[in-house]
């Protein structure tokens, strides 16, 4: 029997369900905070079994994921378990392999609620097997906004000409902000308008793995005629490749050859090229060769779209001003957004109504991160206010020296702290070219590193903006 109280976020109702519930809300949490290739490694065929006297029945598949689940990630997954259900004292777990009938009765079972609950559109759509593209990844409900802008317009530019605009491009930017969506949207539509084209998604991770495999089974030439016949490759988390010598060493081959060949080539990373660390120069000068753009974080209007988008799309009935209230808190990614909706999802399917705010607020407060909210034009008003100037004379295209520090400050400050793409700042301030935002912000970061008189400044400007 099991014995959780009136403060659990699930109510539970019965056997098989209830588990699920508890297991894919706590999953929720666990994916917007470790990547998509551990996340997919290690989490893909988990499941808990039951739940008795605040004991978790964790199924996983072999003794593999068993040892790393357990010494990797222990703390990781109880805590987010206690987040769902208080009342969770510890986890077991257990070797299980499902047979087929088992999972058909599963699936069976809760078939009518995931088609009634609407799972953001996040049901078990198939992956292909010959593209290895998500058919979920699309330019229908994908949302452009001023944090985006450039990458969306590059990717639209490479679908008019593949292989001839653009090539390489490369995409930037922090977890969760929708570069894996893009890029595989990319595939998608051209896969969609011209079925004859050789398309092919995969993770440096899964490029790596697949490598290591040939040189084992000695299939090495395989591999190569394998990669090189794709006339788009996108290649996601190329970070990955950091301190791989050999791996960057079958990339740069392989990059040649498509390239020499007029075939398109999209890249994505948590950080531009030029600081992946232990990157060999020959390959790093390939990625500049091309395009290179970021992603920064989605600014409020583009959170809220982003959820009146997914409420639309799914049909779950969720007040505007709850709807607001999230993209007001959750500012960090677009995952945590969705993470956010998919349990309000879950909890209107399980109450068999809406939510009030109130209960949306107690329900996500622990997933929260307490921060002031800051605009633009607070950050200009503290400099301008710390400097003694006029801030209006921060827009102006004056080279004024008392101006042209505050100013880079206020650009340093606003990528470094915000993650504030560098064409916004510079559209934000006076119509600057992002060029010219770029040699501020590295101006202002190397001058960091040598000037202490300059470090204080800032963290003063800082203490200003974070307490006042």
């Amino acid at each position: 029997m099991l014995n959780l109280s009136t403060t659990n976020i699930i109510n539970l109702m019965d056997g098989i369900l209830d588990t699920k519930k508890l297991w894919d809300s706590a999953l929720n949490e666990i994916e917007m905070n470790i990547s998509k290739a551990n996340f997919g490694t290690w989490f893909k065929h988990t499941e808990v079994n039951k739940v008795e006297e605040g004991i978790v029945f964790l199924n996983v598949p072999n003794t593999f994921v068993r040892d790393w689940l357990s010494n990797k990630y222990h703390k990781f997954i109880l805590k987010a378990l206690r987040d769902v259900s208080p009342d969770v004292r510890s986890i077991e777990y257990q070797i299980v392999k499902l047979d087929d009938k088992l999972k058909q009765h599963r699936d069976k079972k809760t078939e009518k609620e995931v088609s009634t609950t609407s799972e953001l559109g996040l049901k078990d759509l198939y992956i292909s097997k010959e593209s290895n593209l998500n058919p979920k990844y699309t330019f229908n409900d994908f949302i452009v906004g001023s944090f985006n802008d450039v990458a969306y317009a590059a990717t639209q530019a490479i679908l008019k000409n593949p292989g001839q605009v653009y090539n390489p491009l490369f995409i930037y930017g922090g977890t969760g902000l929708g570069k894996t969506h893009l890029i595989q949207a990319v595939g998608n539509h051209l896969k969609s308008a011209f079925p004859e084209k050789n398309v092919f998604y995969v993770t440096s991770e899964n490029f790596g793995i697949d490598y290591i495999n040939s040189i084992q089974n000695n299939k090495a030439n395989q591999f190569k005629e394998k990669y090189r016949k794709y006339d788009l490759l996108i290649m996601d988390d190329v970070q990955f490749f950091s301190n791989k010598e050999k791996f960057q060493e079958e990339l740069f081959h392989l990059f040649n050859h498509l390239y020499e060949n007029n075939k398109q080539i999209i890249f994505s990373s948590d950080k531009s090229p030029k600081y992946i660390p232990n990157l060999e120069e020959r390959l790093r000068s390939r990625f500049e060769g091309g395009m290179i753009v970021d992603v920064s974080k989605p600014d409020y209007e583009s959170r809220l779209a982003i959820l009146q988008n997914k409420i639309k799309a799914n049909s779950i009935p969720v007040a505007k001003e709850i709807l607001e209230y999230l993209a007001s808190v959750i500012q960090d990614n677009i995952r945590e957004l969705e993470g956010a909706l998919k349990s309000i999802s879950c909890q209107i399917n399980s109450k068999g109504r809406e939510l009030t705010l109130s209960e949306v607020k107690q329900m996500i407060k622990h997933s929260i991160k307490p921060k002031k909210t800051l605009s633009i034009k607070d950050v200009l008003s503290v400099v301008a206010n710390y400097y003694n100037i006029e801030e209006k004379i921060l827009y102006e295209k004056t080279r004024r020296k008392e101006v042209v520090k505050p100013r880079q400050i206020v650009m340093y400050i606003l990528r470094e702290d915000f993650n504030t793409s560098y064409p916004y700042i510079g559209q934000k301030l006076g119509g600057r070219d992002h060029t010219t935002v770029i040699h501020a912000y590295e101006k202002i970061k190397k001058d960091l590193k040598i000037n202490s008189l300059l470090n204080q400044e800032v963290e003063q400007i800082r203490s200003l903006l974070y307490t006042s």
